[in-house]
């Protein structure tokens, strides 16, 4: 079996194909031939070395979609030959073991390529304003780089849920696309007074939760965008990873929560059977759809990383087999 294995920090010529050896699935675990890989801005870090935690070697990838190929003992629920999708290290590579707790049947209707570009933002999207800010019908909700994988999950989730939604990008063409996928307002966080423009659009009433995604550049901005008793979900550091706030929030009763899907005690007794019920039967009938940005073949790896590194695409970048990844 082989996958893209990094033994050393670096550059996008770090991403090797190796021979990994032969994979068994061990108790509750279920061995998954990729078909399509999703490509994250995280794996970009975890690839350079500043990844909190990463060590070495690893095989790049964080989640794909394919075709079960064995499952370990204790598995219920999944067989040879089913269709899935999921979160799992390792997904740049000609198969997989995924832990059976993190695996999902993808429904008939979604591809896989489209199914690798669901788990982790819809996931991560579905954690925070569930699980983690308690949205509810009404509430005005405020994504920070709207447009991304995980903007773009967020801004489908709190539309179904009955929310007014804006969005943040640093691209006028990515607003002009938020707004086709429903936001209500769409700002420049390069060039808006985004805080003046939500007070105008609220009524001044500020925004209940916020998406905090790019970090340093722009948390003040969202902190003066909250209203009273608004929470902030923070869930990523693009921009950025030290963020100083003034403790005046205090007065409008502010809460600043973090969170990480892969160490969330909540992630798999909450968020993932709430997904499994209400979402994937939203994906199968097509209200809910996962943006699919460049395909490449999976020999592209280091294009895909270069291409996350310009920040121009929009949808998910998908790596799907190709007879020479090497």
């Amino acid at each position: 079996m082989h996958g893209f294995l990094v033994e050393e920090f670096g550059g996008t010529e770090v991403m090797r194909w190796r021979e990994l050896g032969a994979l068994k699935p061990g108790a509750r675990q279920v061995l998954v031939e990729v078909k399509a890989s999703g490509v994250n801005f995280a794996e970009t870090r975890m690839r350079a070395g500043t990844y909190s935690g990463q060590e070495l070697p690893f095989v790049m990838g964080m989640e794909c979609a394919g075709i079960v190929a064995e499952c370990g003992r204790g598995v219920c629920g999944f067989k040879p030959g089913d269709r899935v999708f999921g979160r799992a290290r390792g997904s740049h590579a000609e198969a997989v073991l995924f832990d059976a707790d993190h695996l999902m049947p993808l429904p008939e209707s979604v591809s896989f390529v489209q199914g690798a570009a669901i788990p982790v933002s819809w996931l991560t999207a579905w954690h925070a304003l569930h699980a983690v800010a308690g949205m509810r019908k009404g509430q005005r909700v405020l994504i920070e780089a709207v447009a991304s994988g995980v903007g773009s999950a967020a801004l489908q989730i709190a539309k179904w849920a009955g929310c007014w939604v804006a969005g943040t990008a640093s691209r006028n063409p990515k607003l002009d696309i938020a707004r086709q996928w429903g936001a209500d307002a769409a700002y420049n966080y390069k060039h808006d007074d985004v805080p003046a423009l939500v007070r105008r659009d609220t009524d001044r009433q500020g925004i209940d939760i916020g998406l905090m995604t790019i970090g340093e550049e722009t948390a003040q901005s969202l902190i003066d965008c909250m209203g009273m008793d608004g929470r902030i979900v923070m869930y990523g550091s693009t921009g950025g990873r030290q963020v100083c706030f003034n403790l005046n929030i205090g007065t409008r009763n502010l809460a600043l929560m973090s969170m990480s899907i892969s160490t969330s005690a909540r992630f798999l007794s909450d968020t993932m059977p709430r997904f499994r019920e209400v979402a994937l039967p939203l994906f199968a009938e097509g209200a809910f759809r996962a943006p699919v940005g460049p395909v490449l073949p999976l020999s592209e790896v280091a294009k895909a990383h270069q291409l996350i590194d310009e920040r121009n695409h929009f949808g998910k970048i998908i790596l799907t087999p190709d007879r020479h990844s090497g």
